[in-house]
């Protein structure tokens, strides 16, 4: 059993121990706070054919709730839009917010794991960044993170899509 009172996550104690230091020294930085550090990551899936079927929204959440590994929420719309067919409070997405040792976790497995399986994967774009520090990537294919099973989800995604 896993005692997770003293467990530090691999990506947290790298970070603390040698990518604080080598980026205060490389850049210069005079204050431990001017170091960027990561703060939260934020995982979201649209379903855009949930105003035709709205159980695909509730297989959504399940897979983002087994790549997490926290409860994905589920996102309603804000108001109605007719030319979608959208009518306010329908349910259109699944989210979910990542901080602390978890977020570590996701983002120890992103890259190690999930990132080296995407097919022609060519590394990720500097130019992604919002200039605020907020990075956006997205993925085609959930199917690259380890926890989703392709044969139970080959019978979810029929509904999906």
């Amino acid at each position: 059993m896993l005692d997770t009172a003293n467990y530090t996550p691999r990506l947290k104690a790298l970070y603390a121990a040698e990518i604080k230091a080598a980026m205060k020294e490389e850049f210069g930085y005079v204050n431990d706070m001017m170091i960027p550090r990561l703060d939260k990551i934020v995982l979201n899936m649209g379903i855009g054919d949930a105003v035709k079927d709205t159980k695909k929204v509730k297989h959504a959440q399940e897979a983002l709730t087994l790549i997490a590994g926290q409860k994905a929420l589920v996102t309603h719309a804000k108001k109605s839009i007719a030319g979608f067919r959208v009518r306010e409070e329908m349910p259109l997405g699944t989210k979910v917010t990542l901080r602390g040792d978890r977020m570590y976790e996701f983002m120890d497995r992103l890259t190690t794991i999930a990132l080296p399986r995407v097919r022609d994967f060519r590394g990720v774009k500097s130019s992604s960044f919002d200039g605020r520090g907020n990075y956006a990537m997205g993925l085609k294919e959930h199917i690259v993170f380890p926890e989703i099973d392709f044969d139970i989800l080959s019978i979810c995604w029929a509904w999906i899509l």
